[in-house]
């Protein structure tokens, strides 16, 4: 078989696995697992943030040294607990999509957590201040003033994260999950003889989608770079203005 008669006869094998006739596959499921687990560890490192940055030694340490363990943990190892550890506890086994993205969200989680606790230190003291001086909470600062700043600050790094996410979840291909790596490999066991084309269309469409997203991550940070130039010397950027209650 020819280069060409390879990707005649595999490339929608190779975006779409055997969908519609079986379960998604290749392409379609690595965007579609990275998409879902970042969109839903968002949240929870969110939540894991506030709490780094809170001024409560209860809430604190014991979420800080989560994310240490977690973030201090290799991703294979999160694969295998969720895997195998957690049916043995819980008695119910989950697939592989189910596996690979409960630990995609656990690891995401806790490294959004530091891009959250990271985005909101960055902000200069005096909007936490002067929030504080019209009445609102702890809480509400955040929620209303810190956090919307926070977050314009961190879009590039959450762009990163996804490109993250999306190498990462080649690791499915540990547990027999049928993302694009493990199509790839499949495709080769079958036509066996163009192992370095095969590869090196695999090793293309990782690094098209990594390198166009981290580009966007670039223009994203340079374009924020550019608004905190152009404000004025000793100026500040302006928080949300809450309504207090009389």
């Amino acid at each position: 078989m020819t280069f060409l008669e390879m990707v005649d006869t595999y490339w929608v094998f190779f975006l779409i696995g055997r969908y519609p006739h079986g379960p998604l596959g290749g392409l379609a499921l690595t965007l579609l697992l990275a998409s879902a687990a970042l969109v839903l560890a968002l949240p929870l490192g969110l939540l894991l943030g506030m709490c780094r940055v809170s001024p409560w030694r209860l809430v604190r340490w014991p979420v800080t040294a989560l994310v240490f363990v977690v973030r201090g943990t290799p991703l294979l190892m999160v694969v295998f607990w969720a895997y195998f550890f957690l049916p043995s506890i819980t008695g119910v086994k989950t697939g592989q999509f189910t596996t690979m993205l409960l630990a995609l969200v656990v690891f995401d989680a806790a490294y959004l957590a530091e891009i959250v606790r990271a985005g909101i230190q960055s902000l200069p003291k005096g909007q936490s201040e002067a929030a504080r001086s019209l009445g609102l909470s702890y809480l509400g600062t955040l929620r209303l003033v810190l956090l919307p700043q926070a977050l314009r600050h961190m879009l590039p790094s959450l762009v990163n994260q996804f490109v993250s996410t999306i190498k990462e979840t080649s690791l499915g291909y540990i547990i027999g999950l049928t993302e694009v790596s493990f199509i790839a490999t499949q495709i080769n066991t079958q036509v066996f003889t163009l192992p370095t084309q095969i590869y090196l269309i695999l090793a293309l469409t990782y690094f098209v989608l990594c390198f166009g997203l981290s580009r966007l991550a670039f223009r994203l940070e340079r374009r924020l770079s550019e608004r905190t130039r152009r404000r004025p010397a000793g100026s500040e950027p302006q928080p949300m203005t809450p309504r207090v209650p009389a």
